[in-house]
């Protein structure tokens, strides 16, 4: 048999109009099996209109289950059907079921009555069932259809419904955003609030500031009108001195115009300065020679030497020569130079560089200048030249090179800026020697005297040292002189056994003026002279002294051929006179320091000594030039 379609009770319900039927239909959905496909066949229980008919205990022939009004489950069994409690099932509960009726009711009224218990009136009576249960099936599938149609409009009715639930939720979702942006205006209001006592209090607070500001006010204006009125003197003071000020900057002007011209006036004067000491140094001649005597041991002077006090160019040797014959008494022999300055043993080292000092000048004037000192061993010359450590007894070396720095550093004033270059060179043996040398002795490189194109002496593999104070060059001068050859002789227990040779490289430059200058201060302590029977030299002091004696005459002969306007100058007899041929020519002043010993017995030597430089005093080598460009 056929089953009726289940109709759901809650759409009923969603689609009635809040009847009594549509309210019982919910729990009586529940309590219906959701299998409909079982093999076994149960028992139903019609109900309807709320009402549960009595048990049929008559076999019933199959029929299909139909849904009442109620939504209940109607099925049509076999007899032995067992009613059961839908509602009871839904709880869970135990429910008793009843037991069929022997006697089942007939349809119709309500009415029932007892047919006998055979056959026949078992089929009537469950014919009479079909029939009213065909007749409750039509109404119910006529109820089903209604239903069917009533279900559409619900479903269309709930399409509605769910859209506008859906944008009553987004109208819900709003509002509560709007809720949340309310509560967060809220919160604010509430700062506000209480912000705004805050500023209550800080305005009553900035009220009585006020009232004091007003008063403050007032005095201030008063002093502003007071200030004013100061200001306006002010300015009037400010006037005057800006038109002071004008006329300072017109002198500053003026005063700028006439430093550069003074500036220049100085430049020219200095020049003018160059060119009259140049002219003085000339005129004194190019060639110098100066004699000192040196002072006894024992103090004062010996006979055969004598100083006329009203004459400081002039020196006597002496001699008192006994008669030949013996008839005649003894006579006396005087021996008269002239030199440009004698010195007498009382003579102070600073005396005796005030003499030279224009000619250590004319160095940073860009000329060359030599200044070396000749005599006997022992005679002072070392002592002339370098002196003792002591500021009185300094000799000439380092008082050149204290007045060099300190005019250079004058010069500097006006634009000048100078760079010195020191070496210090002997010969000793004919044999150059490089006295600043630090290196290990067997590995002294050996030196040579090389002339460049523009006339520039050189020497090779010597040390040539950067200085920019006298206190630099006073720490070369005494590694010198602990290199420096010496030995003892007769005439002295420690005799310079060679020549010692100073230099300072001079190279001055005026950028302002473009000018440049270029020149060499020459210093020289030679070594002693004295003949092979004086000094009593054997074996190695034989040979220093058959050297010096040489390169001595060489320097003589140099001298005398300049004096002579010879074509040729053998400068390159001897190693002294060729490293000293840039200061010997024409383009050089030369300063000679004679020095002579007091004792008689060195009478001969003295006078030796005197005749050579008088011979060098003799000699004119013309006008020197500066090197400039």
């Amino acid at each position: 048999m056929s089953r009726l379609p289940v109709m759901s009770s809650k759409r009923v319900l969603t689609n009635s109009s809040g009847s009594e039927n549509g309210q019982d239909m919910a729990p009586a959905q529940k309590r219906i099996r959701k299998d409909p496909e079982s093999a076994k066949p149960q028992a139903a229980s019609t109900v309807v209109g709320g009402r549960r008919p009595p048990a049929l205990a008559t076999r019933a022939p199959l029929s299909k289950p139909v849904r009442s009004v109620g939504a209940a489950t109607v099925a049509v069994g076999p007899s032995r059907g067992v009613l059961k409690s839908s509602t009871a099932a839904a709880k869970g509960g135990n429910v008793k079921q009843p037991v069929a009726s022997t006697a089942p009711k007939t349809g119709g009224g309500g009415n029932t009555r007892r047919l006998p218990w055979d056959l026949k009136g078992k089929v009537s009576d469950m014919e009479g069932k079909i029939r009213n249960y065909q007749t409750k099936f039509k109404s119910v599938n006529q109820e089903n259809e209604d239903l069917k149609g009533s279900m559409v409009q619900t479903q269309s009715k709930v399409g509605a419904l769910q859209k506008e639930l859906e944008s009553q939720r987004n109208q819900i979702s709003e509002y509560e955003e709007e809720l949340q942006v309310l509560a967060g205006v809220r919160d604010e209001l509430e700062k506000v609030s209480s912000e705004r006592s805050t500023l209550q209090r800080e305005f009553s607070n900035l009220e009585g500031k006020y009232k004091v500001m007003e008063t403050l006010r007032d005095s201030q204006e008063t002093e502003l009108q007071t200030l004013k009125m100061k200001l306006s003197v002010q300015e009037s003071t400010l006037t005057r001195v800006q038109a002071n000020l004008r006329d300072r900057e017109e002198e500053v002007r003026c005063l700028k115009e006439t430093v550069a011209q003074q500036k220049d006036e100085l430049h020219g004067g200095e020049m003018e300065r160059r060119r009259l000491h140049n002219t003085i140094q000339e005129l004194k001649g190019n060639i110098r020679v100066f004699c000192r005597v040196r002072p006894l041991l024992t103090g004062g002077l010996t006979k055969h030497i004598q100083l006329p006090a009203c004459d400081n160019k002039l020196i006597t040797l002496a001699k008192t020569e006994e008669s030949h014959t013996g008839k005649t008494a003894d006579t006396q022999k005087n021996y008269n130079f002239n030199f440009d300055r004698v010195f007498g043993p009382g003579t102070s080292q600073q005396e005796v560089f005030e003499e030279i000092s224009l000619l250590v000048q004319s160095a940073l004037d860009g000329y060359n200048v030599c200044c070396f000192a000749y005599g006997q061993t022992g005679s002072g010359k070392t002592y002339t030249m370098e002196g003792d450590e002591f500021d009185d007894a300094r000799g000439v070396i380092p008082r050149a090179v204290q007045q060099i720095f300190k005019a250079a550093e004058k010069l500097g004033a006006q634009g000048w800026e100078f760079a010195f270059t020191a070496s210090f060179v002997e010969i000793y043996n004919e044999t150059l020697r490089d006295l600043l040398y630090t290196g290990k002795a067997n590995k002294r490189p050996e030196h040579e005297i090389r002339k460049s194109t523009n006339n520039e002496v050189t020497i090779t593999n010597l040390t040539y040292e950067k200085v920019a104070n006298e206190d630099q060059v006073h720490g070369l001068i005494a590694l010198a002189n602990q290199n420096r050859s010496t030995a003892q002789t007769a005439q002295n227990d420690r005799s310079s056994r060679s020549h010692s040779v100073f230099q300072l490289d001079i190279e001055g430059v005026n950028t302002g003026r473009d000018i440049k200058c270029k020149s060499t201060l020459c210093l020289v302590d030679l070594a002693g002279s004295e003949r092979m029977m004086k000094s009593q030299s054997q074996g190695e002091r034989f040979k220093e002294m058959t050297a010096i004696n040489g390169s001595l005459s060489n320097l003589g002969i140099v001298i005398a051929a300049l004096a002579n306007k010879e074509s040729y100058v053998p400068y390159r007899n001897s190693k002294l006179t060729y490293l000293l041929q840039g200061c010997l020519g024409g383009n050089s002043k030369t300063l000679m320091f004679v020095n002579i010993a007091p004792e008689t017995d060195s009478f001969g030597e003295t006078l030796n000594s005197l005749r050579f430089a008088s011979k060098v005093n003799d000699c004119v080598i013309g006008t020197a030039s500066a090197n400039r460009k």
